[in-house]
């Protein structure tokens, strides 16, 4: 990489967060291998820990080559044990999967739009490509099983048309009549109960396997935030004759043995919460009900206040690692004078 420019704060930042998010993936996807029974899944599952142990090492290279210090992260002695009891059932983890190549999809799209060195830029398109190979193949072998749960059915328009009145914006009005939702805010309305489900699970898996009650108390909250959520999104849907996604997977065990560290669990149910707000943000921007808007603006706090209370137990047990930054000169100047 010789003849290179610096790297930018913001491919710092996409470096920084890929090896945090993969190094995590490394120790769930290692965990998850060693007790998926479907042979089809666990293909794509040896597939995706593939991917995270490659990212793994050509991230440790940047960091190397440009002398920065390695994150923590996580790893397989601190943080994973391979041995505990399975806790997720096959579909279940087939499901995660697919939503985590979703994430990462998202996540890479930015990445590569915040980058100009064009080592990185290749990178970070090429993670991207594989995350759309990983959403394609757990999409299509969910189709294969018959457990994709496909967004609802419309009646396709005969024609174009125009908004014209601005009531199309209006439903804040409890006792005015609503317009129907369009397929924009069904969309998103079907993706955040999909993702709020999924998110249940994981943190009922968390809190059922922790010895901390902090940890405990924080993740049964998070299960009871994304359920509320479920049911707010879910009554939209209802209220206009149109069935939300549904799946008859359990997804959790019984097992009380912990498979991850809360160190671990933590950041993991941390960015899924940041997920969500990006996606809740989204929603609020694409929809044209003013009722819509106001509720996702409204959940959206819900989910930060719950994000922060979260970093504040993690920083209270030396969990949270600080992302690189730069120097306080205030502070700077201060030591100066000091000697």
């Amino acid at each position: 990489m010789e003849n290179q420019p610096r790297l930018t704060s913001a491919e710092i930042t996409g470096a920084w967060t890929a090896y945090m998010n993969d190094s995590m993936s490394k120790c769930v996807l290692s965990y998850l291998l060693q007790h998926v029974e479907d042979d089809d899944i666990k293909e794509i599952i040896q597939f995706s820990l593939e991917l995270s142990t490659q990212h793994i090492q050509t991230l440790t290279d940047f960091f190397k080559s440009e002398k920065l210090p390695l994150p923590t992260a996580f790893n397989y002695e601190n943080d994973v044990n391979l041995n505990a009891a399975r806790l997720y059932t096959d579909h279940f983890v087939l499901t995660y999967v697919n939503q985590m190549a979703r994430v990462g999809l998202v996540s890479y799209g930015g990445f590569i739009s915040m980058s100009a060195r064009k080592d990185i830029r290749n990178y970070f398109i090429e993670c991207l490509q594989e995350s759309s190979e990983l959403y394609d193949r757990t999409t299509q072998t969910l189709l294969d099983k018959g457990i994709f749960v496909r967004p609802p059915y419309v009646n396709y328009p005969t024609s174009t048309d125009f908004i014209d009145n601005k009531s199309y914006l209006a439903g804040l009005n409890p006792l005015s009549q609503k317009r129907p939702l369009n397929t924009v805010e069904i969309s998103h309305l079907f993706m955040n109960i999909q993702t709020n489900t999924i998110g249940s699970k994981l943190s009922q898996s968390f809190a059922q396997t922790s010895s901390n009650e902090k940890v405990q108390e924080w993740m049964v909250r998070g299960k009871e935030i994304s359920q509320k959520h479920v049911e707010v999104f879910t009554k939209y849907l209802t209220n206009n004759d149109i069935s939300p996604p549904n799946s008859s997977d359990i997804g959790v065990t019984d097992s009380t043995t912990a498979p991850f560290s809360d160190k671990l669990n933590m950041f993991h149910m941390s960015l899924l919460a940041a997920a969500g707000i990006g996606n809740y943000s989204t929603a609020a921007a694409a929809s044209q009900r003013l009722d819509l808007i106001v509720n996702y603006e409204r959940l959206s706090v819900e989910v930060a206040r719950y994000a922060l209370d979260g970093a504040e137990l993690m920083i209270k047990n030396n969990w949270l690692e600080e992302p690189p930054g730069t120097i306080d000169k205030k502070i700077l100047t201060k030591k100066k004078d000091e000697h």
